[in-house]
């Protein structure tokens, strides 16, 4: 049916269930200007066919299963956002339209050399090729394109080394080329940016470097394997021979040798952690979320594993927590901003624990949060727990280290009052589209459950492309036992606390609608101003005028329903997590088709 739809120019499908191949017959949708079938099942190749639709825009197919080849794209002349992260792509990076102002391709296996072609990429503003496994030199000039100011190639295998005095253009602003093989020094230029070096060989890069002979002999492994790979595939095939006739005996007795083993083993560390864990989350709960934090991992994007800092690190990066670098204060500690030996910036949280954990137990609570890994979660990027220094007789002080996410939180943005812009309604449902995507994450993405999050506008950030990360998320796990769900937790117990969860986004959601003064009213009032969305001339007595003259009917009434749901007196009728993600995205996508025609679009989301 919606193959014969040849006048469409939108078409949004995200976040359904799909699990076809994607679809070779889109190329029938001769005006399509946004195609976006993001967060599905999507497997089979990338369809060549879609390159014959040349009046795409936007192309969004991030999040699913699609494999083999990706081929080449400059066809289509007009593109300007392209999104294929987090697929099984495996070829050579192709050529890509000059118009591109956006390319996110990490989180594939593509291979080979980064194109000298795409020195010709000058409207380019975002690039990220992260978590693939390209090799061979770095193009200097892609750090000198005149638009760029995002610029992810981490986790690659990127070799040699680059000038001191490597140009740098006006608009970059962030940079990470970490875990490569890079030798020499770190350029200058890059010192006056955010910029990310660790796990490489360089001299000048900070902390977390390799020895020059660690990335120089991985080096030299891997031309030693090219060299010899035709040779091992004839040794492959002859030994497959032998192997088969080996393999029944084989698994027989490994079924017997190691089976008890693996049981022991588990109950090994289940003994672990049950000597040291003297408050409410159980051993199990821990031990079970270390096996299943690999399946767990979601949207790193290049961010390093969270690691110990020393005392004496955190003291340097916040000039012994001088007041200048006090960032706020709440019940939760004081946050100071920082900035590491490597020049990355980053926000400390301190924390006095008010329970008695074992050293090692708390240990293992910081390790199951740093399993935490969202694109909309701000990240924990390492912790530090001050054992000399008490914050009182029955408790420890932690620092939390935290990436550092520029611009202000969503408060902040919701009125032209302060110094930043107000969002618009369409960024505006980005944002809660981005949050709730982390909360739902922290619910159903690992196990057990982070719940109660401490959501409210205050803890959402906004980054430098205006997208949306939620901070403060599951310190339930250190600061208070009751909070956390651990095995003995009854059932209705935890459907309270997913349900808190959806309550406060609901008034996050209210927020988003009236402005930043539904913080300072009463609940009784804001029930009573939200009676008023029934009619239309209630909305416009109510609802914040940037969201009236901005927002499509259609889509204004799905959040306003949306909204009167999650704070309904009655936690049964509250929707669930999925149910707030698919009303959200679904007043995006009409929201967008009403703005199709003009003149800047839709703002693409992910």
């Amino acid at each position: 049916m919606i193959a014969t739809m040849v006048k469409l120019q939108t078409l949004r499908l995200d976040g359904n269930f799909f699990n076809e191949s994607v679809p070779d017959w889109l190329h029938s949708l001769s005006n399509l200007s946004i195609l976006s079938l993001s967060d599905n099942h999507l497997k089979g190749p990338f369809p060549a066919s879609i390159g014959k639709i040349r009046t795409l825009s936007t192309l969004a197919l991030s999040n699913n299963k699609i494999s083999g080849g990706l081929p080449d794209l400059s066809s289509i002349s007009g593109l300007k956002m392209l999104d294929l992260s987090w697929n099984e792509l495996n070829s050579e990076l192709p050529k890509l339209p000059r118009a591109l102002y956006m390319a996110l391709l990490n989180n594939n296996s593509f291979t080979g050399e980064i194109p000298l072609e795409f020195k010709k990429l000058n409207h380019l503003q975002h690039l990220d090729l992260s978590l693939n496994h390209l090799h061979g030199r770095l193009p200097t000039i892609l750090f000198a394109l005149p638009n760029i100011s995002y610029l992810n190639l981490a986790s690659n295998e990127l070799s040699g080394s680059l000038p001191p005095h490597l140009a740098c253009g006006k608009k970059l602003e962030f940079a990470d080329l970490s875990n490569n093989r890079l030798i020499g020094e770190s350029p200058r230029c890059l010192n006056r940016i955010t910029a990310q070096f660790y796990g490489n060989c360089l001299t000048a890069g900070g902390i977390n470097q390799h020895p020059e002979s660690y990335c120089t002999k991985m080096q030299r492994k891997e031309n030693s394997y090219s060299a010899k790979s035709a040779l091992a595939l004839v040794g492959v095939i002859g030994g497959i021979v032998a192997a088969v006739g080996l393999l029944a005996f084989g698994v027989l007795v490994s079924y017997r040798r190691y089976f008890p083993k693996g049981c022991q083993e588990q109950s090994l560390l289940q003994k672990q952690v049950q000597e040291n864990n003297v408050t409410g989350v159980t051993s199990e709960i821990l031990a079970n979320a270390r096996y299943i934090s690999e399946v767990a991992k979601s949207g790193t994007q290049g961010i390093p594993a969270c690691r110990t800092f020393s005392m004496e690190e955190l003291k340097e990066a916040t000039m012994n927590f001088d007041k200048s670098a006090l960032m706020g204060e709440g019940t939760r500690g004081k946050m100071y901003q920082g900035t590491l030996q490597n020049k990355t910036l980053v926000a400390v949280r301190c924390l006095s624990l008010s329970n008695k954990y074992t050293t090692r137990n708390l240990k293992l609570r910081l390790d199951l949060l740093a399993k935490l890994r969202h694109p909309h979660l701000v990240c924990l990027l390492g912790h530090c727990i001050d054992t000399e220094a008490k914050a009182d007789s029955s408790g420890n002080k932690v620092y939390l280290v935290y990436e550092y996410v520029p611009n202000g939180n969503l408060r902040s943005h919701l009125s032209d009052l302060g110094q930043v812009r107000a969002l618009k309604w369409p960024e505006r449902l980005v944002v809660l589209i981005d949050i709730a995507k982390a909360v739902q994450f922290l619910h159903t993405g690992i196990i057990p459950g982070f719940f109660n999050n401490r959501l409210r506008t205050n803890n959402i950030l906004i980054d430098e492309h205006r997208r949306a990360k939620l901070s403060d998320y599951g310190l339930s796990i250190i600061y208070d036992d009751d909070e956390f769900g651990g095995k003995a937790a009854a059932k209705s117990w935890q459907m309270k606390i997913i349900e808190d969860d959806v309550y406060c986004f609901g008034f996050i959601l209210l927020e988003s609608l009236i402005g930043p003064s539904v913080a300072a009213k009463k609940k009784a009032v804001l029930l009573t101003e939200m009676a008023s969305f029934g009619s239309e001339e209630g909305q416009r007595r109510v609802i914040d005028p940037i969201v009236l003259s901005g927002s499509s009917k259609e889509s204004l009434t799905t959040v306003i329903s949306l909204t009167n749901k999650c704070v309904f007196s009655e936690s049964s009728t509250r929707p669930s997590f999925e149910d707030v993600l698919w009303n959200l995205q679904y007043a995006a996508q009409v929201q967008a088709t009403a703005d199709g025609d003009q003149k800047f679009g839709s703002v693409a989301y992910s």
